[in-house]
């Protein structure tokens, strides 16, 4: 067998031995370089490459399509045929799958399929770190001391199928996640920030904000568990929200099983769920929040398929003006519920109409209410409702007609986000975010703040 080690030949190569009826090859090109500080000190850096191909047999028999998956990392030539015969192994010895589709075709090929793969490295922190450091000294000065880290990753994904599908995408993802502490531990403030390429991201305008929350937390202030007016930042309204995407997945809400059905059968789509005029979207193309525009499956689920992979992209409005509009569905669900293809995206849109930051909400503040940093330790307690709980973190602020006077004690909370959006009273301006619950998974999200007149902290919690 010929040599090869480009990524676009390792395809080529895998879909040339396929004995199958027919094949779809992922390859996955990573590299991602990393800073980590701790006390106002850079502590590693590093940088790494690696490379996993996807395999994806399928085998046409009386009874249906059946499908067969294999994923392997850092696969060379000698690899491949290895590779490519125990994914068809796989798909003889499966049954027929339920979610079979015949593969996509008549998608126009991508012109830079054949390039070299994108890669990250050091260079791109090469402004980074230096203000990065500058913050360390004012950090120092201020008598706060700052941990944290930085993570850039670039993925080139080629994909190709027997059907002739040759597509490819980059994929950039940054975050970072900053921690300030006062020096006897006692008081501790969180701020992160999601980027493609860190030319925006400012340490100096970070280190200022938790700055200003350690000086905050100077009163300590015990409040009982109950309902509180409470601003939620965009990092927590993203976490919810992300949740409640990954939990609109068309078929259950037909069959009954979610928030999402309707009594006596059927979905909601079409009802009210907010009175605000919130529309929560997905868009591929979604400026600095660029995402796949096509399908890249893996493996297949509630919410994807494998034989989707290839399938072109579109802006997509879940929720529109506060009314339900469309629930995710691959070509199969779709087919099984009646409802239109949707896909889910890799990103996450609300969009509120609001013109206020939340420190303009702060200020709009009458009487009292909660100011949270962010969410922790999500999980789902009722499908049927979406009804969640949690835990603050990393700093819970008391806001008295305008003004925060002091930091509160940690609450665990019970909400539903569908919930949620039928009660706030405000939406402010939509901003990039990084969820804090979710970020080693979803990234790419822009949220308002959010006034919640009721959020119901079900009881004190003694995290931090």
């Amino acid at each position: 067998m010929s040599r090869v080690s480009k990524p676009y030949e390792i395809v080529e190569r895998a879909l040339e031995l396929s004995t199958t009826d027919g094949l779809v090859v992922i390859a996955d090109e990573h590299s991602s370089a990393n800073l980590r500080w701790a006390g106002n000190a850079l502590t590693t850096n590093g940088v790494t490459r690696g490379r996993t191909l996807t395999v994806i047999a399928t085998v046409d028999g009386a009874k249906g399509t059946a499908s067969g998956v294999v994923s392997r990392s850092a696969v060379t030539a000698d690899d491949l045929e290895p590779l490519v015969r125990a994914a068809e192994a796989a798909a003889r010895g499966a049954g027929p799958a339920e979610d079979a589709q015949p593969l996509v075709s008549g998608v126009p090929s991508s012109p830079d399929f054949t390039d070299a793969p994108a890669e990250t490295g050091s260079e791109v922190f090469a402004d980074f770190a230096p203000a990065l450091g500058d913050a360390f000294s004012r950090a120092r000065a201020g008598g706060r001391e700052l941990y944290g880290f930085a993570n850039h990753e670039l993925t080139s994904t080629y994909l190709g199928t027997s059907t002739g599908l040759r597509l490819r995408h980059d994929q950039p993802t940054g975050t970072l996640e900053l921690n300030a502490k006062s020096p006897d531990r006692t008081r501790s403030a969180w701020a992160g920030r999601s980027t493609r390429d860190f030319k925006d991201v400012d340490p100096a305008a970070l280190d200022a904000e938790l700055a200003q929350r350690l000086r905050w937390a100077g009163r300590r202030i015990e409040l009982p568990a109950g309902r509180y007016e409470t601003l939620l930042p965009p990092t927590a309204v993203a976490d919810l929200l992300i949740y409640q995407l990954w939990s609109s997945t068309a078929r259950d809400a037909v069959e009954g099983r979610t928030v999402f059905s309707k009594p006596g059968g059927g979905t909601r789509l079409g009802e009210t769920l907010a009175p605000l005029p919130l529309t929560l979207r997905s868009d591929p193309h979604a400026p600095g929040l660029e995402s796949s525009p096509f399908v890249i499956a893996h493996s297949s689920g509630d919410s994807g398929s494998v034989f989707d992979n290839g399938l072109p992209l579109a802006p997509t409005d879940w929720v529109r003006e506060g009314k339900l509009e469309r629930l995710t569905t691959t070509r199969h669900t779709a087919g099984l519920t009646g409802l239109p293809v949707s896909p889910a995206i890799d990103n996450l849109v609300l969009d509120g109409g609001g013109e206020r930051s939340l420190e303009e909400m702060v200020a709009a503040t009458t009487g009292r209410a909660l100011l949270l940093t962010c969410l922790w330790y999500i999980r789902e307690v009722d499908p049927a409702t979406l009804l969640l709980t949690g835990l603050t973190r990393d700093g819970v602020y008391l806001v008295e007609d305008g003004e925060v006077v002091g930091e509160v004690n940690n609450f665990r909370f019970n909400e539903s986000p569908v919930d949620l959006l039928s009660r706030a009273s405000e939406a402010g301006r939509t901003e990039k975010t990084l969820p804090r619950e979710w970020g080693d998974w979803f990234t790419r999200a822009a949220m308002p703040a959010l006034r919640i007149p009721d959020f119901n902290m079900s009881s004190v919690s003694q995290g931090v």
